[in-house]
């Protein structure tokens, strides 16, 4: 397993009707849905990688494990943290968070893969 310097990025969102569960269905109840604080977590890792990546790479989200601890609701403020945990060849695993104005809503852990560009695309039907 091969460790690298710290990679950390967080994404920020405010809960708003378009991000609820109700409207993405995945509940209904007008309260931050999983599936968008999932969302927002491989944002963070996909912009933490960046900065490990050439022009011609990208990453691509191959495994999340999470816990939705808690609610957020409509007009709170999300921020969701990946940091960087482990880097085997193409493999980056991360530590992923949520948090809102009260503390933490969710963690869990997420691996991504770097990829060719092209040669990824080339594989889309």
């Amino acid at each position: 397993m091969e460790t690298n310097r710290e990679l950390s990025y967080t994404s920020t969102t405010v809960v708003a009707e378009t991000n609820t569960a109700y409207t993405l269905g995945s509940g209904d109840l007008q309260v931050l849905a999983t599936p968008a604080m999932v969302a927002l977590m491989e944002n963070a890792a996909m912009s933490a990688a960046a900065a490990l990546l050439s022009d011609d790479e990208s990453t691509v989200g191959a495994q999340i494990s999470v816990s939705h601890l808690r609610p957020t609701g409509i007009g709170h403020t999300v921020s969701a943290t990946a940091t960087l945990t482990a880097r085997e060849g193409r493999k980056l695993s991360f530590a992923v968070t949520a948090s809102d104005e009260q503390g933490v809503i969710g963690e869990g852990t997420h691996t991504r893969y770097i990829v060719s560009r092209e040669r990824f695309m080339a594989k889309v039907q």
